[in-house]
């Protein structure tokens, strides 16, 4: 019986694994892919490159709106703008006088990279043969380090114009970094000169050493200062800053790697990151499994003293000034499947579902608003389940080169069109459509910027979309904002289609119904049903018939390059807190059929595409703000978008999980979570305590066919002696007979 209960502790992890200063996650996906910061740009990437890698800047964990503050940096800096003369102008010069941008950046100095072989110059020379066994940096004998220096930086910078991996920023960099355009020709041609010979097949490639070539935009003038020269004026660069494409790149690193046999070996600066950042990769299966620890060599660091009114009184500031990390290790551990993911969450042995993924807090909300025992659960177990509106965003577009729904070609049949899209994104509810869609947590956009992002008026009655919404009557102090907003009556919309053409929505010269296309990229499932269901009702207002064309991936992103689609539905994460990273996505250069760009829409007009020059110029003040507001009042005007909703950032913790905070910007929050692993213990084996009663009608079980069968032995037994003994008998008749 002993060894039965033995044998019911359900936990996945190892023994004395709650009690470990341990933090237990999942991810859903394969593994990261590209670990390189040149080469990472994918969500699932960055709770590794975030955690490994120090970029110049980062975002002050609880500051909302988002702050810069300074990583490896000393400080956040100012540029220096220079004219035509390479004369010193004003920090208020217009952009247009601006030829060139200098950033002089100085680094945190006592900074040491993690431990790692690339450090040791006798693992510099090696080759496939005494490479030996060796499949990761922890199978090597020594470990070596040094300091960061601004050459680093450097170094990394000039690895965007490699050709040896996927380099997905470099041109955006180019455009502005003085000289990398041309630098990114200039590595091509040596790269031929270096592979000249060898066999193109093999994995192994010589050492592309970028400290032979110097780069007119980037230098290090001294150990610790970083020199970054642009062209004119960018101020959204200070945000690229804050991404690991600017993090520091060991050239040691580099050479390491690219050692005969390493590619084979899967030592790879995608696999194997090497950072300065609180942790390092220690243990990496493909697909399966990866650790992080506690970078021994990591700079003194503290947990932030300021934050919202919401963070104080939640006690997101109790460990103001503490050291971090606070976390010694991370596991994270492959779940294909939401249903046992969830399960191992809510028993206690995933103390987040998934880093990354802010969409957890909104799923189980919806659980436990559906059913009363996963409330009550959730409510007894102290579950956390925090949300709020972030910098993302989710629409309904339309193709603006499509003749019907599009821009048009003449002014009449551009005025109708307009009319049509006006009249349609009047219809369409955002607001029952968050109500009766849970999982879509959020709130109604009214335009392109969502709150919280310098010129968003969203969820104000200054921010009133006035083609969709008007004011009503309402408490002149209410509870709300959005009390004092309404959603323009669907006999509006009816109007629009008149003007449109298509009274009650149908051709009058025909009278067949419009029949519009609304093209999504989805794998068929109950729910989405219900959801194209809601909105062809939508169409339906109108009259008109909606032709829902679902195709997997692949195939709607073939269709929208070639300009195919007519209707669509997308989203947008942010990539910086900044309008020009939403307003981009309506600039005409930018459109996905011309030139493949993040205009989905293929919205181009002439005096926002001026506007949005002048906007990439502009500091935050009240010169952007009135660009801001003269586009969004553009592009509300023209609608080639449905503004649909700004969702939700939520996330799921435990109670012993301390200072979680759900953010898109944030990407390096694992130093400052904290464990109360005391309190893990015991909730862990209280969840899951061992259940007895099955046993008792087992052991009955075992007890009745142990009975019978020594019940049987013995009849067995007491015939075989019956046998023997009358065999034994006829022997001694056969004995005296004979006699």
């Amino acid at each position: 019986m002993a060894s039965l209960l033995g044998g019911c502790d359900n936990s996945p992890h190892e023994d004395g694994a709650a009690a470990s200063n341990t933090l237990y996650t999942a991810f859903s996906e394969r593994s990261p892919r590209h670990l390189d910061p040149t080469a990472s740009y994918y969500n699932n990437e960055t709770p590794f490159t975030y955690s490994i890698y120090e970029p110049l800047y980062g975002y002050h964990y609880l500051k909302r709106p988002y702050e810069l503050v300074p990583k490896a940096a000393e400080a956040v800096v100012a540029p220096r703008y220079l004219g035509a003369k390479g004369e010193v102008l004003p920090e208020d010069a217009p952009g247009e006088q601006v030829v060139e941008s200098v950033y002089d950046i100085r680094i945190r100095p006592g900074v040491r990279y993690q431990p790692h072989p690339a450090f040791v110059p006798r693992y510099q020379h090696l080759d496939a043969q005494s490479l030996g066994e060796r499949r990761s940096p922890w199978d090597f004998e020594e470990q070596g380090s040094r300091e960061l220096v601004a050459e680093d930086f450097v170094y990394a910078l000039k690895r965007h114009a490699t050709t040896r991996i996927t380099a997905p920023v470099f041109g955006v960099f180019s455009e502005y970094v003085i000289g990398l355009k041309a630098y990114g020709e200039l590595i091509r041609q040596q790269d031929k000169v270096l592979r000249a010979g060898l066999d193109p097949a093999s994995p192994d490639k010589p050492f592309l050493d970028f400290r032979r070539w110097p780069l007119e935009g980037v230098s290090a003038p001294e150990k610790y200062l970083l020199r970054i020269r642009l062209h004119g004026k960018y101020p959204q660069w200070k945000y690229w800053m804050a991404m690991t494409f600017l993090a520091p790149v060991p050239w040691e690193a580099d050479a390491f790697y690219n050692q005969p046999g390493m590619a084979a070996r899967g030592l790879s600066l995608d696999r194997w990151p090497v950072g300065t950042g609180p942790y390092m990769m220690v243990e990496s299966v493909q697909d399966r499994r990866h650790v992080l620890k506690r970078n021994p060599n990591y700079h003194p660091d503290t947990y932030p003293c300021e934050g919202t009114p919401e963070d104080r009184t939640s006690g997101m500031l109790d460990d103001c000034g503490k050291s971090v990390p606070f976390i010694d290790s991370v596991v994270f551990k492959i779940e294909k499947e939401a249903v046992p993911l969830k399960a191992k969450f809510r028993q206690g042995y995933l103390d987040v579902p998934e880093v990354e993924r802010p969409d957890y807090g909104v799923a189980f909300a919806v659980e436990k608003d559906d059913s009363p025992e996963v409330a009550r659960e959730f409510e007894e177990r102290g579950i956390r389940l925090p949300r709020f509106v972030d910098l993302s965003s989710h629409y309904l577009g339309f193709n603006m080169s499509d003749p019907v729904v599009g821009q048009g070609s003449t002014p009449a049949q551009q005025a109708s069109n307009r009319a049509l899209r006006q009249a349609i994104a009047i219809a369409i509810d955002w607001e029952e459509y968050l109500r009766i869609f849970p999982k879509a947590a959020g709130e109604p956009a009214m335009g392109p910027l969502p709150a919280g992002l310098f010129g968003s008026h969203n969820g104000t009655p200054e921010g009133l979309n006035p083609i969709t919404h008007r004011l009503k009557n309402a408490p002149s102090h209410p509870n709300n904002p959005n009390d004092l907003i309404e959603r323009r009556p669907i006999e509006d919309a009816q109007a629009l289609m008149v003007q449109a053409g298509y009274p009650e929505g149908r051709d009058p010269h025909t009278g067949k119904p419009l029949v519009l296309n609304y093209d999504y990229s989805a794998q068929p499932s109950p729910e989405r049903k219900a959801e194209f269901d809601w909105m062809i009702r939508q169409f339906a207002k109108l009259g008109i018939q909606l032709d829902i064309r679902a195709t997997d991936n692949n195939q709607f992103q073939d269709k929208v390059r070639r300009g195919q689609h007519q209707i669509f539905v997308s989203g947008w994460l942010a990539d910086y807190p900044d309008a020009e990273n939403f307003l981009f996505l309506l600039y005409g250069p930018n459109g996905k059929t011309a030139s493949d760009g993040e205009n989905t829409a293929n919205y181009a007009n002439p005096a926002f595409d001026k506007l949005y020059q002048q906007l990439k110029l502009l500091d935050d003040g009240p010169a952007k703000q009135a660009v801001i507001d003269q586009m969004v009042a553009l592009v509300r005007e023209d609608a080639p978008w449905v503004w649909g909703t700004f969702p939700y950032a939520s996330s799921a913790f435990h109670a012993w999980v301390k200072n979680g905070k759900p953010a898109i910007m944030i990407r390096d929050m694992l130093r400052y979570y904290r464990l109360d692993t005391v309190d893990r213990v015991t909730k862990q084996r209280a969840w899951n305590q061992p259940v007895l009663w099955p046993l008792l009608p087992l052991a009955v079980c075992v007890a009745v066919l142990v009975g019978l069968g020594r019940r049987a032995w013995r009849q067995r037994e007491r015939a075989v002696a019956l046998r023997r003994g009358s065999a034994a008998d006829r022997a001694a008749d056969a004995m005296k007979e004979g006699a």
